[in-house]
C-alpha cells in the first residue's frame, strides 16, 4: 500500500487519502479481505493525525470499500464484482471527461483524441 499526502493539493488530507485507498482496490492492488494498517500505524507512518486517518477509514467504510471489525481492524471489502465494475467504468468516465474538456480548450478534434486514444491503447 502506497500513499503520498501532497501539501500542494487543494484537497483536504482524509480525502487525498480516500481517494488513494479507493483507486488501489479498484486497481486490484489491495484485494478483497486484505489487512489494513491500523488507524494509528497508519497515522504515525504518514505523520498526520489518527482523527484524519480514521475519517478517511469511515468514509471508505461508508462508502462499501473496507469493513472494520473491533479489536480486529479495518479489510478490503469483499465487492460484488458487478457494482465493482461499474464504480470502475465510472473512476473512467471522470478521468475521460477531463480529458474531454482539455481537448476542447486545445481544439483538439474527437477524430484526433480518438486516434491517440487508440495509439496509446495499443501500445
Amino acid at each position: 500500500m502506497n500513499i503520498i499526502i501532497s501539501n500542494n493539493n487543494d484537497q483536504p488530507i482524509y480525502s487525498q487519502i480516500k481517494d488513494q485507498l479507493k483507486e488501489q482496490i479498484l486497481r486490484g492492488e489491495l484485494v478483497e479481505k486484505s489487512a489494513l494498517p491500523s488507524i494509528r500505524k497508519l497515522a504515525k507512518d504518514l505523520q498526520i493525525s489518527v482523527i484524519t486517518t480514521k475519517r478517511a477509514y469511515d468514509e471508505l467504510e461508508r462508502e462499501g470499500f473496507i469493513e472494520t471489525f473491533p479489536g480486529k481492524g479495518s479489510f478490503v471489502a469483499t465487492q460484488n464484482h458487478e457494482l465493482l465494475k461499474e464504480k470502475q467504468m465510472k473512476l473512467m468516465e471522470d478521468k475521460l471527461s477531463e480529458v474531454i474538456l482539455d481537448s476542447k480548450a486545445y481544439n483538439i478534434s474527437l477524430d484526433e483524441l480518438i486516434q491517440m486514444l487508440t495509439l496509446l491503447y495499443e501500445e
